[in-house]
């Protein structure tokens, strides 16, 4: 057993599904060992509200597990809460013990004890109300891991999808797609799929940023002046980029069946599709980060901590993602 075959699992804010959902998980046995970066007392009172048995094991550097926990079993290495939590109802006071997990996690991928982490969904709001500036997972580990550009990328089984840009106004999308951005979102795309998924030679469709992509200029000249000229140039490099097509018919199986990724250009182009096809069994991978960082595809859902009546399955999907991304890194 070497230390890349370990993962870290952070279960984002406390009041949330964050911690539910690891301990669902921990009923069944995992084929790599994994750490839940969280409070031991935290698991512990959630496993008695949702009537689970499961055994908390002892984690922390100098005693990483060697082997992956039973059924019934979750390695922990337990970070204190600052105050106590009541499902539901958010806690400004946590937003530090939330940010050291996610700290946990990225420095310990970037020392080499974790393979890669997969992380539960936060509250950005209540970090913010604390004073800590924060606008989510992905900035954040960029900055702890000192990487200037990113890509969000979410994918589900038979489909993955980029996005050139995320969180604007769509006001604002059009004049955000420049040649450079598009440039080098599509490089770290190209570079990921190779390096983290093993594709050798990566098939990339690419959308269209007007109705029918354009239609040569009558709806819309981003295409001829800014997509089709940089396209072209990264095919240049070796990219082997299809595009751009129109959204609405890229998104079949003709097309689909042949690709590798879809590059969307905005966050409501690409995504509401996958969704679509995958939603509770989608993935979010940060790519162009030095590690590996996979995530689930919703939020904390406040309503239904403590519940009992939630789905894994998003996470049990960004744990595969994560174990194969580690498996094919070159």
């Amino acid at each position: 057993m070497t230390t890349a075959q370990l993962f870290a699992l952070t279960p984002g804010e406390p009041a949330g599904i964050g911690p539910d959902l690891c301990l669902l998980l921990a009923r069944a046995a995992q084929p790599h060992p994994l750490v839940a970066i969280a409070s031991r007392e935290l698991l512990s009172e959630r496993a008695a509200l949702l009537g689970l048995r499961i055994d908390l094991l002892a984690a922390a550097p100098g005693n990483w597990p060697s082997q992956p926990a039973p059924a019934g079993s979750l390695y922990v290495w337990d970070t204190p809460l600052q105050a106590k939590v009541r499902p539901g109802q958010l806690d400004s006071s946590n937003a530090a013990y939330v940010l050291q997990t996610l700290t946990r996690a990225g420095q310990g991928c970037l020392d080499g004890d974790f393979a890669g982490m997969i992380t539960a969904p936060v509250h950005k709001g209540v970090i913010n109300e604390a004073g800590i500036a924060f606008s989510g997972h992905t900035e954040f580990l960029a900055e702890l891991t000192h990487t200037e550009q990113v890509v969000m990328m979410l994918a589900t089984r038979g489909l993955r999808v980029a996005l050139v840009t995320t969180h604007l106004p769509l006001k604002d999308v059009a004049a955000a797609i420049t040649a450079e951005r598009l440039a080098r979102v599509a490089r770290i795309l190209h570079a990921d799929l190779v390096q983290k998924f093993g594709i050798a030679q990566p098939r990339i469709l690419v959308c269209g940023l007007n109705p029918h992509a354009g239609e040569g200029g009558h709806l819309g000249r981003e295409e001829i002046e800014v997509i089709e000229p940089t396209l072209e140039l990264l095919r240049g490099e070796g990219l082997n980029l299809i595009g751009p097509l129109p959204a609405d018919t890229l998104f079949t199986p003709k097309h689909l069946d042949q690709c590798d990724a879809v590059l969307a250009m905005y966050h409501d182009q690409g995504l509401p599709v996958l969704k679509y096809k995958g939603f509770g069994a989608a993935v979010n991978v940060t790519l162009g980060l030095p590690i590996i960082r996979t995530s689930v595809d919703h939020g904390t859902a406040l309503d239904l901590a403590g519940s009992g009546q939630i789905d894994c399955g998003s996470l049990q999907v960004a744990l595969e993602t994560a174990y194969q991304m580690a498996a094919s890194r070159r």
